[in-house]
């Protein structure tokens, strides 16, 4: 169900495994009635494919699969197509893709620009979402890129997971208007885990951050407000978390 504001709610789950996979949906289903959306990740080291695992969101909630740009050959036809018209699936959220751990897996030169771009011409009746990631690059930069992700046809963005309200609300002012926005969360519950969020991805923490399941879920609600109060999306996603644990009372 979407909000009254028109704010959808989404879940992130990884597909580790079919069974895996139907059994955290049907959480979902059972405990947060408020999640219309599931977005599913393509990682290369499971064998089940984003696009598949959406397959069983299908019917009772909306799905986006995600889509790495440098697994499709561009001379050849998308593969995932035909499966997201046979199960509804009109939106996909586009990136790059980091290169395989197996160097053996073939990979292309291209970028999610580019695969946007594909996207618009080869199936203009999907909506295309992109990446907006707040650490990888400076702010000026990060802007530019969204504009040429825009320009190439996306319709708008799901965030990597914030942490701190204000640095959302000064990434809230690049979004053009019309623009839709996802802005997401994600569960850290270990002190490993906060500093590798530090350390590798450069992530910005209020100082009153703790590891801990009542501030994640605090900030999760916050998150959600943030959302509906300018009638924008959001999504969560559970790690190494009980889904129901992370979100039972908030969605």
């Amino acid at each position: 169900m979407t909000g009254a504001s028109g704010t959808r709610v989404s879940v992130e789950l990884v597909p580790r495994s079919r069974s895996g996979l139907r059994a955290e949906i049907a959480q979902v289903v059972a405990a947060l009635p408020s999640v219309d959306t599931v977005n599913v990740p393509d990682l290369t080291r499971y064998s089940l494919r984003s696009w598949l695992g959406c397959s069983f969101a299908r019917p009772r909630h909306r799905a986006v699969p995600h889509l790495r740009a440098v697994d499709f050959n561009p001379r050849e036809p998308l593969p995932f197509l035909p499966a997201l018209g046979e199960h509804g699936i009109d939106e996909v959220l586009v990136v790059t893709g980091d290169a395989p751990a197996d160097m053996s897996a073939r990979v292309y030169d291209q970028d999610a620009v580019d695969l946007i771009r594909r996207l618009r011409r080869d199936a203009p009746h999907v909506t295309v979402y992109a990446g907006l990631d707040p650490y990888r690059q400076s702010f000026a930069r990060e802007r530019d890129y969204l504009e040429r992700k825009l320009d190439a046809g996306a319709s708008g963005f799901f965030t990597q997971p914030f942490f701190d309200l204000r640095v959302m609300d000064a990434y809230s002012d690049l979004i053009p208007d019309g623009a839709q926005m996802w802005w997401g969360a994600t569960s850290i519950l270990t002190e490993s885990s906060l500093n590798y969020w530090r350390a590798r991805n450069h992530a910005v923490f209020p100082r009153t951050f703790t590891p801990t399941l009542e501030c994640n879920r605090a900030f999760a609600a916050d998150l959600l407000a943030f959302a509906r109060e300018r009638g924008q999306h959001a999504y969560f996603m559970p790690v190494k978390v009980d889904v129901q644990a992370y979100l039972e009372g908030i969605l």
